[in-house]
This record gives structure tokens, C-alpha cells and sequence, in this order.
């Protein structure tokens, strides 16, 4: 049994900055990827980052330089800092990893924080 729990979501102005954490816990031999999507009512779940076991990390083009993805492998956390936060970033934030468990591998996926920007 893993759980994922995701924090650091919250109500901010347009400009301003938001660090989302992502844990997992449970019996976890290994994680491999772990990534960030985001979804608004309605639409599609899509991909905001991701960042290998080793710290390479890709991002969405809508991204613009304005959020780092980080991990802490000793802790199973990933964050990812969001600054200049515009009113279009407003969506519920989603983590997602890769694992290797006792029982075998599989991916998990977190339950959503949510991200408001408005003045």
C-alpha cells in the first residue's frame, strides 16, 4: 500500500509564488519518475514537469522558466516552486510517480492540491 499526499497549494495573487510538496509513503523499494500535472474542470489532465531519479527535469512549454522541480530522494518528496503565477496557472496540481514496490512495479498517482490565482 503506497500514499501519496500533496500540499502547498493555496489562494495567491497574480505575480506571486506557490511551493508544492508531493510525499510518498508506504512499503517502497524504489521511485523512478516523479511529475507534476495539473487539470481544470473540464478538461484534460496535462503534464506541467518531471524529473528522473537522477535530477534531469523536463518542462511544459507554458512553463517559461517560471517553476523548478525538485526531488528529495531520501525523503520520496518532489516540489516544484511556482513563481509569477499568472490567473491561467489556476488548476488542481497532481503528482505522479513511477514506483518499484516488494510486490513488483506500478505508478501512483496523487489525490490534488489546488491552485487559485486571483487578485
Amino acid at each position: 500500500q503506497v500514499h501519496v499526499v500533496e500540499s502547498g497549494g493555496g489562494l495567491v495573487q497574480p505575480g506571486g509564488s506557490l511551493n508544492l510538496s508531493c510525499t510518498a509513503s508506504g512499503d517502497i523499494f524504489r521511485i523512478g519518475i516523479m511529475a507534476w500535472y495539473r487539470q481544470a474542470p473540464g478538461k484534460e489532465r496535462e503534464f506541467v514537469a518531471d524529473i528522473t531519479t537522477g535530477g534531469l527535469t523536463n518542462y511544459a512549454d507554458f512553463v517559461e522558466g517560471r517553476f523548478t522541480i525538485s526531488r528529495d530522494n531520501a525523503k520520496d518528496a518532489m516540489y516544484l516552486q511556482m513563481n509569477t503565477l499568472k490567473s491561467e496557472d489556476a488548476d488542481s496540481y497532481y503528482c505522479y510517480m513511477t514506483l518499484t514496490l516488494r510486490a513488483g512495479k506500478g505508478d501512483v498517482w496523487g489525490q490534488g492540491t489546488q491552485v487559485t490565482v486571483s487578485s
